[in-house]
């Protein structure tokens, strides 16, 4: 079986070269993902997708005629970005657009994956939610405060849109490989080596040297392996590169959780079978006792603004930790706030991408870039206090200071921005059940003149 992987998301783009010459090879299906929780619980929270519409439709018009014209399955997974129902209506609007302006027939599937707060609720006094990982316990008071909760299908609803006769199929969020392994597991591959390939494919050419999350790959799917090859002459895939990302994304470099169980890659082999062209066997698929899916939800946590600055004065750099500590205290102070606040400040050229994890206590900087970021209940008051936090700090007399004109360098002006409305994750656990496909409710429509 061949399967056509265009790009890591719908959206990010892809030769089109590269997408030709994968089509001039006949896959039996055109597969990819559509979104991830990497980019946080802004776009579940807010309901707004992270791609952007009008690449979207380039990418997507690409594949659905390609689909069309090959009469084979396209599955598309997390739509929009989060795959909650706003963002999977947009991707129909944008799908349906694309066929009327090409005149394509086919039949589509539309897979929601959103939870009705009522609904889970009850599943909770049920006892069938259980926290995952580190993360807080789901509570109903969690539940009822999200504004977007969606949970990872798997295979099982793709499976059913298939035997339902539909050729293409968006489905809300969903479990990465799922839309590959889906098609191929429903024909009688092997489970283990399918869900593994869909891993692998998920991300493109990620997997390739040099690597890219924007352009094509083909997976080819044996009866006891699978191979993976870039569409692009420019890559390949070697041993290395590859059994390097199956490793990405996991906690246990040999096990990987999904729906209904999790991989076990422990008697993995890779071996070269061309230059550009790995061969991977011995995966192996643990199911679980009472198949899972993942929720994910996400709740408003109130209002942003931010300032960014910088500064290169050494003897500032030098006390930057303790003359942010007391910045706290004398914004508390010149404030005299009636409500809540969060105030906070990454500090690039110190530990702005690590934070605490940073291993290097030493800063060798000859300059930093501050953000402040200030979060409150409503957009006016974290506005209030990023701007007294800038401001005190611009003017803030630390021991040693030459220059009192302004510790701070401005990029912008305005220097303070009003971010809007910010999200943290509220719902993160495991929902069990015996039946997955009736969890995720699906649409159907005929397009055209199929």
């Amino acid at each position: 079986m061949r399967i056509l992987s265009p790009t890591g998301i719908v959206g990010y783009g892809f030769p089109e070269a590269s997408f030709q010459a994968g089509v001039a090879l006949k896959p039996d299906l055109i597969a990819c993902d559509a979104g991830s929780t990497d980019p946080g619980p802004y776009y579940l929270g807010s309901g707004i997708p992270f791609t952007n519409a009008t690449a979207v439709k380039r990418d997507m018009t690409l594949m659905l005629k390609a689909a069309c014209e090959l009469n084979i399955p396209l599955v598309i997974g997390s739509c929009g970005g989060a795959g909650a129902d706003v963002h999977l209506a947009r991707e129909v609007n944008i799908l349906k657009e694309i066929a009327k302006e090409q005149s394509l027939s086919f039949k589509l599937a539309v897979i929601s994956a959103e939870f009705d707060q009522e609904i889970l609720v009850e599943h909770l006094n049920a006892g069938h939610i259980e926290k995952l990982g580190p993360a807080p316990e789901i509570t109903e008071e969690a539940i009822r405060s999200s504004t977007h909760i969606v949970a990872q299908m798997g295979i099982e609803p793709i499976i059913q849109a298939l035997d339902d006769g539909a050729q293409v199929i968006l489905c809300g969020r969903c479990y990465d490989p799922a839309p590959f392994a889906a098609p191929a597991i429903r024909l009688g591959y092997d489970k283990a080596l399918a869900l593994h390939l869909g891993k692998i494919l998920e991300c493109a050419t990620i997997c390739a040297t040099p690597g890219s999350g924007a352009d094509c790959i083909m997976g080819y799917l044996g009866e006891d392996y699978f191979c993976v090859e870039p569409l692009n002459p420019e890559r390949k895939c070697t041993p290395l590169s590859v059994s390097a990302h199956t490793l990405y994304e996991k906690s246990n470099p040999y096990i990987l959780p999904g729906p209904g169980g999790h991989l076990d890659l422990y008697d993995c082999t890779f071996t070269a079978d061309t230059d550009r062209r790995v061969r991977v066997a011995g995966t192996r698929f643990i199911e679980e006792a009472v198949p899972s899916v993942k929720l994910e939800g996400a709740r408003r946590a109130g209002y942003r603004s931010i300032s960014i600055c910088g500064n290169r004065d050494p003897i500032f750099i030098s006390q930057v930790d303790a003359i942010l500590e007391d910045l706290k205290r004398q914004t508390a102070a010149n404030l005299s706030a009636d409500f809540d606040y969060e105030l906070d400040f990454i500090v690039y050229g110190k530990n702005g991408v690590m934070g605490q994890l940073e291993p290097n206590t030493q800063i060798s900087s000859h300059e930093i870039g501050i953000i402040i970021d200030c979060v409150a209940d409503t957009q006016e008051h974290s506005a209030a206090v990023c701007s007294v936090a800038r401001s005190t700090l611009l003017h803030y007399g630390y021991p040693g200071r030459i220059a009192t004109a302004g510790n701070l360098a401005f990029p912008f002006s305005p220097s303070d921005i009003e971010v809007g409305a910010a999200y943290v994750f509220s719902v993160y656990g495991l929902l069990r059940s015996e039946n997955p496909v009736s969890l995720f409710a699906r649409t159907y429509e005929t397009i055209g003149e199929a």
